[in-house]
């Protein structure tokens, strides 16, 4: 069972075993959306063939690196790299990279690699099925329950004269955000106005958060200290978070339900392998009794 409080926050989610174990993330990536025949030529560079699927396998292996783009300049772009590379490989052809033991090496490497992205990726979309997606998060909202939650701002300074001062302001009618803007040394939520956003209890240190949830909708706290300095809070609104219904944290699950496959799947390979270390130095042999060390021989006289 996962943590119950993930499916709230999707960034956690996506943390499991499969990070420590160094997993890639290969072809347990997206897919990149189908766009007609992928045999479609759709260019070519001295004659040498660029196809749709080539331009997915591309848009796959650079990913993030990518820069963010209309969907028609990523395919020129994609193009371009794709020629780039053609062209760079029969280069490298022609200049016989292939032909040293390094080259041979590395290339058996990402065999390998692409080999077991390419497994796990298939072994693992047969294991996530939607029943198991489903049961996973009937099994994780059972024991949930509504959570409260506030909105709220606040403004951060160094010392208690300096929030005696905010909490002064304030009251004579002074506008919260703009006192925030002018002040808060939170370099986060000062140019905001001093915005949290909406945050459960368990999201703030425990000193402002006990402050902040006896407050009522417009009122204004008195100076609250932390470990990050001195708060003046003001709460904004109230709110009960409900339970996260199945198809808002669905991809979530799924992308959980891929990774623990992907991590159970290395685990039992690797409870069946045998893994021998040939690079460890000999352990060495032990003394003989019947030989004194050399530390207990007595020291031979000097001669003159």
């Amino acid at each position: 069972m996962i943590d119950t409080k993930t499916l709230g926050r999707p960034a956690l989610i996506l943390a499991t075993a499969a990070v420590a174990l160094g997993l890639g993330w290969g072809a347990a990536s997206a897919q990149t959306a189908a766009s007609g025949d992928k045999d479609k030529v759709v260019a070519t560079v001295d004659g040498l063939k660029i196809t749709e699927k080539d331009l997915d396998l591309a848009a796959e292996d650079l990913g993030g690196s990518m820069p963010q783009m209309p969907e028609p300049a990523k395919r020129d772009y994609l193009v371009g790299y794709l020629a780039d590379l053609k062209l760079g490989a029969r280069a490298a052809a022609q200049a016989k990279v292939d032909s040293s033991p390094e080259f041979a090496a590395r290339a058996a490497y990402q065999r390998d690699k692409l080999m077991l992205d390419e497994y796990l990726g298939q072994e693992a979309k047969k294991a996530v099925t939607e029943d198991k997606m489903k049961a996973l998060y009937n099994d994780t909202v059972k024991d949930l329950k509504p959570e409260p939650e506030v909105h709220a701002r606040h403004i951060l300074v160094e010392t208690e004269d300096q929030a005696k001062a905010v909490e002064a302001r304030l009251k004579k009618g002074d506008d919260f955000a703009k006192v925030a803007e002018e002040l808060s040394k939170d370099p986060g939520s000062g140019k905001e106005g001093g915005d949290l956003g909406w945050f459960t209890k368990d999201r703030m240190v425990p000193e402002f958060a006990e402050a902040a949830f006896k407050l009522e909708p417009g009122q204004v706290s008195d100076p609250v200290k932390s470990q990050f300095g001195w708060h003046v809070i003001k709460v904004e609104e109230k709110r009960t978070k409900a339970v996260p219904p199945y198809d808002e944290v669905k991809d979530q699950i799924q992308q959980y339900l891929t990774r623990k496959a992907q991590t159970d799947i290395v685990m039992a390979l690797r409870s069946k392998g045998k893994v021998e270390r040939l690079d460890k130095p000999a352990a060495p042999a032990p003394a003989d009794p019947a030989k004194p060390a050399d530390a207990a021989k007595p020291a031979e006289p000097k001669k003159n």
